[in-house]
């Protein structure tokens, strides 16, 4: 019965902190551009901008859920 509640609280915790990442929105350091999801319709504007800084260190992460 004690196991339960504890998954059940796992459970809860994973849930409630899923919702919070997706939904909570995200904030940048002053002076950062703000973060930008990669689509078909801006994949123009981030290549000239990644293009435009190239004499500086510039980091293109992409995530999967794979």
């Amino acid at each position: 019965m004690k196991a339960r509640y504890i998954l059940g609280a796992i459970l809860a915790a994973v849930l409630i902190g899923g919702l919070v990442h997706f939904y909570a929105g995200s904030q940048v350091p002053s002076g950062q551009p703000l973060l930008q999801s990669l689509t078909s319709a801006n994949i123009a504007t981030i290549k000239s901008a990644f293009n435009a800084d190239q004499g500086d260190v510039r980091v293109l992460v992409f995530l999967s859920p794979t």
